[in-house]
Formats: C-alpha cells, sequence, structure tokens
C-alpha cells in the first residue's frame, strides 16, 4: 500500500496504552486519520475524535483482533513488555497480529523493535549497554522480528536507541545504516511522527530504518 500525506487513513495501534504508542494515537489523530486502538480493558484511552477502541483481552486473542482489522489500512505495533523478568509481549502479539492481519486482508505493518537486536547485537558499547539493562526484552525483539519478515507483509521494522520523555523536537535522523552511538536516543514523540509519516507515505518497505536525534 502506497497512501498520499492528505489521504485519511485508517490505522490500528496495538500497544496504545504504553508511553510510545499514546504518542501515535495523539498524533494519527491530529493529522485527521482515524485509529482504532485494541485494548485489554475498555475505557483505558479517553474518547476522542475519530478514535474507536475494540476489546483485545490479550495478545494471543487472534479472534478478537480479526475481528477489529477489517477496513484497517495499516497496522502500527508499539508493543512492549515489562523492563523485568521473562517477557513475550511482542513476540505473542505480532505472531497474532500477523495472523490476524491476513484474516482481514490487511498488508501494511510497522513494528517497533530495537537497535541491537540479531545482526545488530554487536561488539559495540551500545549493544553492550542496551542487553546488560533490557536483555529480556531485546530476546522478544529478536523472537519478533522473524514473524514479521516472513509474514508476506508489506512490513517495516523500526530500530530505535534509547527511548526518551522529552518534548517533540521535530528534528531527528533516520535510515538503514544510520551510526548508534552509546549515548544515542530519540523522544517518543519524534518516533511516534516518523511512525505516522511512515505510515502515510511508506519510505521504507522491508526494510529496518533507525532513528535518532
Amino acid at each position: 500500500m502506497r497512501q498520499c500525506v492528505s489521504q485519511k487513513a485508517t490505522i490500528a495501534v496495538l500497544g496504545a496504552t504504553g508511553a510510545t504508542g499514546r504518542h501515535v494515537v495523539s498524533t494519527a489523530l491530529q493529522r485527521g486519520h482515524d485509529v482504532i486502538v485494541p485494548v485489554r480493558r475498555p475505557g483505558t484511552i479517553p474518547p476522542m475524535e475519530g478514535l474507536v477502541e475494540v476489546t483485545w483481552p490479550d495478545v494471543t486473542d487472534v479472534a478478537a483482533l480479526t475481528h477489529a482489522l477489517p477496513g484497517t489500512d495499516v497496522v502500527i505495533s508499539t508493543l512492549g513488555g515489562a523492563d523485568k523478568g521473562p517477557t513475550t509481549v511482542c513476540t505473542d502479539g505480532i505472531r497474532s497480529a500477523v495472523t490476524a492481519m491476513k484474516a482481514a486482508g490487511v498488508t501494511r505493518l510497522i513494528a517497533v523493535s530495537a537497535h541491537g537486536v540479531l545482526e545488530t547485537h554487536d561488539m559495540s558499547l551500545y549493544s553492550f549497554a542496551v542487553w546488560a539493562n533490557v536483555a529480556e526484552r531485546m530476546r522478544d525483539k529478536e523472537t519478533m522480528e522473524p514473524l514479521i519478515t516472513a509474514s508476506g507483509l508489506n512490513w517495516t521494522i523500526v530500530r530505535p536507541p534509547k527511548l526518551s520523555d522529552h518534548e517533540a523536537i521535530g528534528t531527528y535522523r533516520a535510515g538503514p545504516d544510520l551510526p548508534i552511538r552509546l549515548w544515542s536516543s530519540v523522544g517518543r514523540a519524534d518516533l511516534a511522527a516518523f511512525l505516522v509519516d511512515e505510515a502515510e507515505t511508506p519510505q521504507y518497505p522491508c526494510a529496518y530504518p533507525r532513528i535518532t536525534r
């Protein structure tokens, strides 16, 4: 799917109640898109014009997600697990999403992963640091990504470095080969803007863009 920026789209946001997901929802709504938010508990997100909240009681519930997706143009996943302890939220959620999207006829998937997984799990100081701090979350991303690349969908896997909560600055760099340093980071608000940009006008089909300020 290629979509002109001026066109109104229907975007489903997985992980919409998380720190990054909330920015994606608000950014998409501000740009005039319709947004579907599958949530575990109804009423989690305040009602807003253009927002449709649907119940997705568990990330393994394929049927509930399939029911929510018909008519969707693109799915953006900002799923993330707990900071500590084993987690499979991203892997389980994307496994469900791929099946549900195929059943619902949705072909475009944009997923937030992390720099430092798979071939970027290298000898750099950044990789050492991130694996020392959130190894379980990185393992979850590593098992998530192959499900996406083998799905046959039109995918983009975004690999940001450390995320921060500062206000959007509106300037960042993005690209598949962008150098990531120990001090690299990007704000969640700017990441959300990039994700919605990519939903509106895809620049990185079947690619792994990095983003940093």
